[in-house]
């Protein structure tokens, strides 16, 4: 005899198994407009299989007045999983035609007649009632709500059958498994009508929820997933242009130390923190290479480049824990924190001494201005370069004029 709530039990199992993601509201499930639509009308269906559990229970265990109660929410939750039904059909459509809402309007009388007439049993029982011994009897409004459930999901098919005439692809097979769901819920519906106390209904729901969860469901979490990996790789592409157009801004085509941009907003951070009083141990180190416009005129830009690329490879070599910046055809700008800071006047020294080797036997010459950041006097980064500069142009002034006759840059091109 228990047969009828073993069957809702293991539907509502069922039911929870293939759709715990859905009506959990994990994070990696959609939770579009038609995504709620569903999860309502599995509510529906949940509180359905829970008060038909119920009912049958009672009715074995003839406990009346509870049964009753049980019978009149066993009606208002079915009458609203239909409606539920029809607005995520219409929902999952997408259409607003007058037809649709015609639907909806539909479902909602539906509701609303069951929640008239269900009261009104009380007093006139055309619903439902039991009789002396118990029995379970139906009237014309039951019959009325069930005629009219079928015809609303019949109906509900149908439209849905119509719309996939003119859908696509996948799209096509997902309108047609709903009207197909609804045409199977609508026979076992039909033949509740005449056997009252068969689990009809409850199979129904079990067989229209799995083919939606399945065929419909799944099918279009299975297309965003596919759309969403083609928008990844677009983003990944579009990330990769970034960061090339991000590399071609900050890092210098001929040299590969960083661009005079990079430069600019390192001097506005440097800006911030003496603002802020966050800055204490800095120096800046502001290189010229001497005769390359000699080296450019004389010997071409292919061997000027070259006397670039060697003078930026003799920065790097000695400053080489310093970011060095290209802010000129010939000009360099070293910012010198931590290690370097504080290994500040040997680098000079070794970079001074390597000039003068190289001035010796007719290499590259670079002329050199270092300062040190000064607290309370240095308001801006500004200011600190400016001290840097007059130095190397005090110091380019000095290696000119130990100069008997112009350097020459010797040897071919080298690569970087």
């Amino acid at each position: 005899m228990y047969y009828y709530c073993l069957i809702d039990f293991l539907a509502l199992l069922v039911l929870l198994i293939i759709n715990h993601d859905v009506l959990l509201k994990k994070a990696d499930a959609a939770d579009s407009p038609v995504q709620k639509r569903y999860r309502y009308f599995l509510y529906a269906v949940i509180a359905y299989y829970f008060t038909d559990m119920i009912w049958y229970w009672l009715y074995v265990e003839s406990w009346l007045s509870w049964l009753y109660i049980d019978t009149e929410v066993y009606f208002v939750v079915m009458a609203a999983g239909i409606l539920l039904w029809a607005r995520f059909a219409v929902e999952y459509l997408g259409s607003r035609t007058g037809f649709s809402k015609l639907l909806i309007y539909a479902g909602r009388i539906l509701f609303v007649y069951v929640l008239i007439v269900t009261p009104l049993n009380r007093w006139y029982p055309i619903m439902f009632w039991f009789d002396g011994e118990g029995v379970y009897q139906t009237g014309i409004a039951r019959e009325l709500m069930f005629i009219a459930q079928v015809a609303l999901l019949l109906l509900t098919a149908v439209y849905t059958l119509s719309v996939s005439l003119h859908s696509v692809d996948r799209k096509r097979q997902r309108h047609r498994t709903i009207g197909l769901s609804g045409l199977i819920m609508m026979v076992f519906v039909a033949v509740q009508i005449f056997f009252p106390t068969y689990p009809l209904y409850a199979i129904s729901y079990m067989l229209g929820c799995c083919l939606l969860r399945t065929f419909v469901i799944e099918n279009e979490r299975e297309e965003y997933r596919s759309s969403l990996e083609i928008a990844l790789e677009r983003e990944k592409e579009h990330f990769q242009e970034l960061k090339n157009a991000w590399k071609l801004a900050y890092t210098d085509a001929l040299t590969g130390v960083k661009t005079k941009l990079a430069y600019v907003e390192k001097g506005e951070q440097i800006d911030r923190q003496i603002a802020d009083g966050t800055i204490r141990n800095l120096a800046i180190a502001v290189f010229d290479v001497n005769d390359l416009k000699q080296v450019n005129d004389n010997l071409g830009h292919d061997i000027g480049d070259a006397f670039i690329k060697k003078a930026c490879r003799l920065i790097c070599g000695v400053f080489k824990k310093s970011p060095v910046y290209r802010v000129g055809g010939d000009e360099f700008v070293a910012v010198l924190e931590q290690e370097d800071y504080e290994d500040r006047h040997r680098l000079l020294q070794a970079f001074n001494q390597q000039i003068e080797a190289n001035r010796q036997n007719g290499s590259v010459v670079i002329a050199v201005g270092m300062v040190e950041y000064k607290p309370g006097e240095d308001k801006s980064y500004k200011r600190i370069f400016e001290r840097a500069d007059m130095q190397m142009y005090q110091r380019k002034r000095e290696l000119k004029a130990l100069a008997d006759e112009p350097v020459v840059f010797v040897g071919k091109p080298e690569n970087t």
